[in-house]
């Protein structure tokens, strides 16, 4: 059987499917749950079928996302238990990142000794990461004026599950943004996955050791260009292992949360999902064509990060691989080294588009009707707060309970997000991973250090 029939027939049997989800919902005719089940069982292993025709592993992770979902669906207790699967995943990625970020960082400031372009790259990258963030805010502020989700969402009950997930989160001590930029202990940082302090941990010491005369410095670069040859590679084995790892986050997160969820809060979800899509549209897709950007090429190589990004919702997961696809694309690895990283907290575009929207539905929950300078000032307030967070699951929680109780806002009225945090989350972390490697490919091209054009069509 050729791909195209394969493609075909997998169409045929999904749109099969939703037509009949839709008729048993509706309850406009009886369905018998075998058949319903059997047509959607059919449809993945088709698939299935399709991954080994393939042999491509972003087809595979996008395959594992719809058995995930229909495992989670209908073997929930069986579901709940393949969250062991994520874990291992980000766990072995989380091994990766700071010896990859120092490696790569340390190999591109000391190799070439250049270190007049690692100060202007860094203001040019902190000056696009302002501009570009500040618009998603003032996105997200737009989006919900327009829908007012929190208003149709008066009689939405906070939840006690959801009382405890966010008791959890707020226990976690408050920090100064500023001061935890730099790294106190670098063994710390690594244990504790403080990527911004990792990196400046690596540009000061790649700094150093570019101050160093050849022979001093000639053990030191051998051993960092080494360690990140290995530590690509460790990326491509790790990879292997993605597939489960999607499988298993989306069939716990179904499992746990169900569907069941959106009826209250769909207005909400639906909102975010505009308003990022809006964002993509609006701003990235046009500073793309600015750049001319070959955006096949940029597709191909965000593919994986991307999917990775959406169906584990954490943006530490996808780091690696982006850092190895964004190189393999063309982009000089001192330059993917430093933006990217740095972007993971200073240029969080899904995440500030998030919280500018979620800050006003909780005021509209809470039946608070804020003037235009009360949400101006609160984004000027986000501006700031919102940087130096890490892209990780539930950090941005910290900062809308911090924003709410600001506006004199009962923080608990935020509590009822956490229903439908995972569903929001999977977009924004994507919406983050696509941002920060956009970012990656404008400061490439800013500096020159990138081109799209063929060198035999530039001679």
């Amino acid at each position: 059987m050729s791909q195209k029939s394969l493609y075909t027939l997998i169409f045929i049997g999904f749109t099969i499917a939703v037509i009949l989800g839709l008729v048993d919902y509706y309850e406009v005719a009886e369905i018998p749950d075998g058949v319903h089940s059997g047509v959607r069982w059919l449809t993945l292993l088709l698939m299935v079928v399709l991954g080994f025709m393939r042999k491509s592993l972003t087809t595979w992770i996008v395959i594992s996302m719809f058995v995930g979902v229909e495992l989670g669906f209908s073997l929930p207790g069986f579901s709940k238990q393949l969250n062991v699967l994520s874990g291992i995943f980000l766990r072995l990625i989380k091994t990766i990142i700071s010896p990859l970020i120092f490696a790569t960082l340390v190999v591109g400031i000391a190799a070439h000794s250049n270190l007049k372009q690692v100060g202007r790259m860094g203001l040019k990258a902190i000056l696009y990461f302002e501009i570009v963030t500040t618009v998603a805010l003032f996105i997200g502020l737009a989006a919900i004026n327009l829908t007012k989700a929190g208003e149709g969402a008066q009689l939405v009950q906070v939840e006690t599950a959801q009382v405890d997930k966010a008791g959890q989160l707020l226990k976690q001590e408050k920090k100064n943004h500023l001061l935890e930029i730099f790294p106190e202990n670098l063994a710390k940082a690594v244990a504790e996955g403080q990527v911004l302090q990792v990196v400046v941990f690596s540009v000061i010491f790649g700094i150093a050791l570019a101050m160093l005369n050849e022979e001093k410095k000639k053990p030191m670069l051998h051993f960092a260009e080494g360690l990140s040859d290995v530590m690509f590679r460790f990326t491509d084995i790790v990879m292997y292992f993605a597939p489960f790892a999607v499988c298993g986050a989306l069939a716990y997160s179904i499992a746990s949360f169900g569907f069941e969820v959106l009826k209250n809060l769909a207005l909400l979800v639906a909102t975010l999902y505009g308003a990022l899509l809006v964002f993509i549209l609006a701003v990235l897709v046009p500073i793309g064509f600015i750049i001319k950007l070959n955006f096949r090429k940029f597709i191909r190589a965000i593919s994986e990060p991307v999917a990775i990004a959406f169906s584990t919702a954490t943006s530490e997961a996808a780091l690696p691989k982006a850092m190895e696809n964004l190189e393999k694309m063309g982009i000089p690895r001192k330059v993917v080294a430093f933006v990217l990283p740095t972007g993971y907290s200073f240029n969080l575009d899904g995440s500030t588009l998030y919280l500018s929207l979620a800050s006003v539905f909780v005021a509209q929950l809470a039946g608070v009707d804020l003037t235009f300078g009360e949400q101006l000032l609160m984004v000027l307030t986000l501006m700031l707060t919102s940087k130096g967070v890490a892209g990780v699951r539930g950090a941005t929680f910290l900062i809308l309970v911090a924003t709410v109780s600001d506006m004199g806002i009962d923080p608990q009225k935020a509590f009822v997000i956490l229903g439908v945090d995972a569903i929001m989350d999977m977009a924004r972390t994507t919406v983050n991973v696509i941002g920060n490697c956009l970012a990656t490919v404008v400061v490439a091209k800013w500096e020159g250090e990138y081109s799209d054009v063929p060198e035999a069509v530039k001679a």
